[in-house]
């Protein structure tokens, strides 16, 4: 299994996972000051030119969400995903895809001061819509589906842990907790706290 990674890119994310799950890979550092994201190479692997990157055998699986799954259901020994079929497994999904396809393009957009001109017809709505949904979906007390934490958790938190970090929201008392709970997990420090102090 190789991971492609740089730092400073979503693949923090997926090298958090990989903690996590306490998984055996080869990681392959990204220099993207020489560009070598954007090589023939690299592009035929991932025509984005983006990470992270997961190459599984033949499998070669991109974005942070795809890859968190197919990790979480790869060792069901870890239990980082609820069972396929069960009711969990639904909120698990949401919390999954909510992260990419709603949170990161509404604060993305809010961060360079765009607002789309037709925000019922975006898949993301609007920012008070998104912040709105953020509050309902942070737990009060553990994680994402419950007591036990999941990659839902990783992929959820980690990217409410990069908004508050980059100041896209000011979190409410209860996403910042949450945050600081993300933050105390050792696999998170493994990877985050490495980076940050440098």
């Amino acid at each position: 299994m190789k991971h492609y990674f740089n730092p400073m890119s979503r693949a923090i994310t997926t090298d958090w996972m990989l903690k996590e799950l306490d998984v055996q890979h080869e990681r392959i550092n990204i220099d993207f000051t020489a560009s070598e994201n954007n090589t023939a190479e690299f592009r035929r692997i991932n025509p984005m030119g983006k990470l992270p990157v997961l190459i599984d055998g033949d499998a070669v699986v991109t974005e942070v969400s795809a890859i968190c799954a197919y990790l979480a259901d790869k060792f069901p020994e870890k239990q980082m995903a609820p069972a396929v079929g069960v009711v969990e497994r639904a909120v698990y999904y949401r919390y999954l895809f909510f992260a990419g396809n709603t949170i990161e393009p509404a604060f993305s957009l809010a961060a360079c001061g765009f607002e789309h001109p037709e925000p019922f017809s975006a898949g993301w709505g609007d920012l008070p819509r998104v912040l709105a949904a953020i509050e309902e979906m942070t737990p009060e007390t553990g994680w994402a589906l419950g007591e036990h934490f999941s990659a839902a958790d990783v992929v959820f938190g980690g990217l409410l842990d990069f908004a508050v970090t980059f100041k896209w929201m000011e979190p409410s008392s209860k996403v910042a907790a949450y945050v600081e709970r993300i933050r105390q997990r050792p696999a998170y420090q493994a990877t985050h706290i490495a980076f940050a102090t440098a």
